[in-house]
């Protein structure tokens, strides 16, 4: 087993955390272990100027811990640019369990996970995201008030997947409407990758205005309750970037928008509700707007969920949620605007007027 150690003098030349590429000037990265329970975590908080870092907890067997720590920190800075461009006063932060959240997932590890969010004193405040479930953050609020999306029977703001799929479909629309001159998504046809919680949700919608739904899933089983529940189609092929479609909504994991498939596909418009939706923001965004293809920034359409949860420590209702999440439909549009006028990708132009906020709230602070 000795054998297996980095020697010391490696470590400096592997950079596990600083040097990794996505790492961009992250605020606190926190390594969490315990081996009674199984918990192997990372918490990453990237950015704390505007408010505490608020981000989802995602648990996922990743490949190895090098994956795990490079999705935190891409989602942990992602969750910074979400809430400034959402006008909230929340940083970006995000954690990742490593395991399968249907075998390994316990009431005992989530509360010792809820221990280590306590422990950072507020800095961190936690919410459900993949693998996760209502229940479980109401299992992390008995160990810490760091958390939110607990269940409404407990004071919370439940299930955030409705409003996180509302506010895609609003960011859709505007995307439409730029693109094809209305908003108005009946008969157009849609391909939804990924029909978890979300998905169905954006499904749910679509059908509701008479789009053309075609769906993806690795879950055989899931594909033919929604299919049997909506009438939407399950995509049979095995290239789905290829397929001829209007719009192409990605709701599972990032990173879908590659060097592989870029040039594939055929869809107009571009928006769903995976996080990091480009593997390389600026390599591919300059493709993606050089192929004329409208592409809704994924953390600005997505962020319903992050106004639900927010209506915790605001103490705002129902009918507020609705209507900061519907207007999403309008900073989506003025974005897409923006970046056609200074002849920059959209995610650029998204990018730009976060930082801005950032930079502003940095500069008062200051003084």
């Amino acid at each position: 087993m000795i054998s297996d150690i980095i020697n010391p003098k490696d470590i400096k030349k592997v950079d596990p955390v600083f040097g990794q590429l996505s790492f961009d000037n992250h605020e606190q990265v926190v390594f969490c272990n315990d081996k009674d329970t199984g918990l192997k975590a990372i918490i990453g908080i990237h950015n704390t100027v505007l408010g505490p870092a608020l981000g989802g907890t995602r648990m996922w067997q990743y490949n190895n811990e090098w994956e795990a720590l490079n999705d935190v920190l891409r989602l942990s800075r992602g969750m910074t640019f979400k809430a400034a461009i959402t006008g909230l006063n929340l940083g970006g932060g995000k954690a990742v369990i490593i395991g399968d959240a249907k075998t390994q997932k316990t009431p005992e590890l989530m509360k010792k996970f809820g221990e280590y969010v306590h422990s950072l004193s507020g800095k961190y405040i936690t919410a459900e995201d993949v693998g996760m479930e209502t229940s479980d953050m109401d299992l992390v609020r008995e160990v810490t008030p760091y958390v939110t999306g607990i269940s409404e029977s407990k004071g919370g703001a439940g299930n955030p997947s409705p409003i996180t799929a509302y506010g895609v479909f609003m960011g859709m629309k505007a995307a439409a409407k730029f693109k094809f001159g209305t908003d108005i998504l009946e008969d157009k046809k849609v391909f939804v990758q990924g029909i978890g919680h979300v998905g169905e949700s954006l499904v749910e919608h679509l059908t509701n205005e008479g789009a053309k739904v075609v769906i993806a899933d690795i879950n055989e089983e899931r594909l033919q309750e929604v299919s049997s529940k909506y009438g939407a189609t399950v995509y049979t092929g095995n290239d789905i970037y290829s397929e001829a479609m209007d719009i192409y909504a990605p709701c599972a994991l990032g990173a879908t928008v590659n060097d592989d498939t870029i040039y594939k596909i055929k869809a107009e418009v571009i928006a769903g509700a995976a996080n990091n939706q480009l593997a390389i923001e600026d390599k591919h965004g300059a493709i993606l707007q050089k192929r004329g293809i409208v592409y809704a920034p994924d953390f600005l359409i997505n962020a319903g969920g992050i106004i639900n949860v927010y209506a915790e420590l605001e103490n705002y209702g129902k009918q507020e949620i609705l209507r900061k999440t519907e207007n999403i439909y309008n900073t989506t549009l003025q974005i897409l605007e923006k970046a056609q006028e200074s002849d920059i990708t959209t995610n650029q132009a998204a990018m730009d007027i976060a930082r801005e906020r950032i930079a502003k709230r940095k500069k008062e602070t200051s003084k």
